[in-house]
């Protein structure tokens, strides 16, 4: 196939019956935020350059698609603009310019594509979709909470099967830098390898903090204690003044998700978040079978306000919906095709007149369209449109005021009287 003819690298294009999934799959996460009082929100795809200039950091910044010139000249006057990198700094935005016709505090949630300059490489996109849901105007543990409950009925939705959520607190993590005595200047460097370990063998995580320079017997116990026991960590964190302030966080979130499943919730040490703008508690959602994390967030006081916004408290997560399609096969959901597909053997017209009256009752109904007038072919083109049922309605049909009605799972034929078929299609639709 010419180049030309495939779409950018980085980007995919998605037929039918993808395109069915993904948009049940999307509806199902909307349809939870909804009922958890989460309002949704729509931004442009592009903004202007400046609303993301030196907020992302250096390494998300690079990851910008700059929009080139558009048009035929080029001094227009028109700002630099720039695709869409996330939903949060849109969010910023958004409050900073709407803040009065807001209510307080806003739960919002976005669902639609971002853009990153990346390299493409196996499950890593230039163009996919984020599922976000945001608190902001709030410093109440219940607000983490409950992006922690929603975000748990959105995955149970998506028939995830079995999941957990990792937390821990940002300010935990700075405690336990405080207790291993890790030098100010080393502390981003040390959590950065202490993400690590949940891909990485311990003693190479030693190793590398030793070459960031944190001395090598701290290196091996803070590595050591951190993939130990709960209790020994907890004692060690118990020490700090940040730690014991970390620890009631998660502690306290515990408690108001304690209504999960047993086990879905648990208190993970050496869980970091690459992110350096949390503030308070934070949380990845891991699943058997799925790569990487499936789920993540925490709570960000401040971030709105170095966005451009207000300074408001603020907490939220986002669901990698793209990992969960990529894992889930075809079988695992229903592909919404026809429910009636009409062949044409007879008076195009009558068929028409059928059609329209099948819709009517809100049935999902094509009429064959082709040019060929064997009944082969055509159950073919029903069969591609996964159609439940093809009515036959050629003349001898059509003169006897009949229509035969098949199923195409089982191949059974029954023939119904002509004024009774709508009625008929819905009950067997229907189950009943």
């Amino acid at each position: 196939m010419a180049q030309a003819a495939e779409p950018p690298s980085g980007t995919r294009d998605f037929l039918a019956d993808e395109v069915r999934r993904r948009t049940a799959a999307f509806a199902t996460v909307s349809d939870v935020f909804e009922r958890y009082g989460f309002d949704p929100l729509e931004t442009p795809a592009f903004e202007r350059l400046e609303v993301f200039a030196g907020k992302l950091g250096e390494e998300a910044s690079a990851l910008i698609f700059k929009i080139l010139k558009r048009g035929v000249h080029e001094a227009t006057g028109e700002a630099d603009l720039a695709l869409r990198y996330d939903h949060t700094v849109p969010l910023a935005r958004v409050i900073g310019t709407y803040g009065s016709q807001l209510p307080s505090p806003y739960k919002r949630y976005a669902i639609g594509p971002v853009w990153r300059a990346d390299r493409p490489a196996q499950g890593r996109f230039r163009e996919f979709v984020q599922c976000d849901i945001d608190t902001v105007g709030s410093s109440s543990p219940l607000a983490d909470a409950d992006t922690v409950w929603a975000i748990n009925d959105a995955l149970t939705a998506l028939g995830v099967p079995e999941f957990q959520f990792l937390i821990n607190s940002r300010r935990a993590l700075y405690g336990l830098l405080d207790a291993y005595q890790v030098p100010e200047e080393l502390g981003l460097r040390v959590l950065g390898s202490l993400d690590k370990l949940d891909k990485t063998p311990p003693q190479q995580v030693i190793e590398e903090l030793a070459e960031r320079g944190l001395d090598s017997d701290t290196a091996k116990t803070l590595v050591e204690d951190i993939v130990g026991d709960e209790a020994g960590m907890r004692a060690r964190l118990a020490t700090t003044d940040r730690g014991r302030i970390g620890l009631a966080e998660v502690d306290r979130l515990l408690e108001l998700t304690a209504g999960l499943p047993a086990g879905r919730v648990a208190f993970t040490p050496r869980m970091v978040r690459g992110l350096d703008y949390y503030t308070g508690p934070i949380f990845e959602v891991t699943a058997p079978g799925y790569p990487g994390s499936i789920a993540s967030g925490g709570r960000y006081d401040g971030l709105v306000a170095k966005l451009g916004g207000p300074d408001l408290p603020a907490c939220g997560g986002s669901i990698g919906i793209e990992r969960i399609l990529a894992v889930q096969t075809a079988h695992d959901a229903e592909v919404r095709g026809l429910e009636v597909a009409l062949t044409v053997l007879g008076a195009e017209d009558d068929v028409l007149r059928l059609a329209g009256e099948l819709r009517g009752r809100g049935l999902r109904t094509a009429v064959y369209l082709g040019t060929s007038g064997k009944l082969g072919r055509q159950l073919k083109w029903a069969n591609d449109q996964h159609a439940r049922t093809v009515l036959i309605y050629g003349p001898e049909e059509q003169a006897n005021g009949q229509v035969t009605i098949r199923d195409m799972a089982s191949g059974e034929q029954t023939q119904v009287a002509r004024h009774q078929v709508a009625e008929h299609l819905q009950r067997v639709l229907a189950g009943v």
